[in-house]
């Protein structure tokens, strides 16, 4: 039998935290605090696997609409995350990029952001993507604006623009889009998480909840992945 297919980019919709925990008469936060047990796994199955890229959606900018008392917890819940795992990340090889608003995140978070990229950027191992603030179409209309610039300044033309140029402006400048994208607690809606960027991703929903979600349930997806045939539109095999 031969050797499975293997995705290179990997991209998570966690969901399912806060159902987890009141299934189990907890409070959210508890299933938030249960989510990020559940990346941990995540990163060192992906590591161990050689898969090179996870992106994993965080936080949207809608996600601000939620009770002040939820995110504030999660806010401090990744502050303190970032900083105990640093050690564990440095020593696994990995490197570390935010994709989203920095500008108007809180002090102490920009700042957390901005350490783990900076301990993390000489790290050759999985590129951990962690999209925080972050809005596809905010993203898309940013690109649009850049563009815009270019052409008022007259240092481009119109005819100039193309999918290179316009994506040279997104928040995943450099990295390969996702070849999987993987969205857990049995909802299925992609959540204004990197439209431009899935056009062409193998799409996974699996009735789990976040903090479930393990090495096994892991493996199915990248099970199913490796029967999928991609064409990207055309015909071959």
């Amino acid at each position: 039998m031969g050797e499975k297919t293997l995705p290179r980019h990997v991209a998570f919709i966690m969901d399912g935290n806060g159902r987890w925990a009141k299934k189990r008469f907890l409070p959210r936060i508890a299933g938030h605090k249960a989510g990020v047990d559940s990346l941990k796994r995540v990163i060192r199955y992906s590591s161990e696997k050689g898969i090179k890229y996870v992106t994993v959606y965080a936080f949207s900018t809608e996600n601000w609409q939620r009770p002040e008392s939820e995110v504030k917890g999660i806010l401090e819940l990744l502050v303190t995350a970032m900083n105990k795992e640093f050690d564990e990340l440095i020593a696994n090889d990995v490197k570390i990029k935010m994709l989203g608003i920095e500008e108007t995140l809180p002090d102490r978070v920009r700042k957390a952001f901005n350490e783990a990229e900076e301990k993390t950027k000489d790290n050759n191992g999985l590129q951990f993507n962690i999209a925080f603030n972050y809005g596809s179409r905010k993203e898309i209309i940013h690109s649009v604006k850049e563009i815009a610039k270019l052409i008022d300044s007259k240092t481009i033309g119109i005819d100039e623009i193309d999918e290179q140029l316009f994506e040279s402006f997104l928040y995943t400048k450099d990295i390969p889009d996702p070849d999987l994208v993987i969205r857990t607690s049995g909802e299925v809606r992609l959540s204004n998480f990197l439209l431009w960027q899935i056009s062409y991703s193998e799409l996974y929903f699996t009735d789990t909840y976040w903090p479930d979600f393990d090495e096994k349930s892991y493996q199915k997806a990248l099970d199913e992945y490796s029967n999928r045939k991609r064409r990207f539109g055309s015909l071959k095999e």
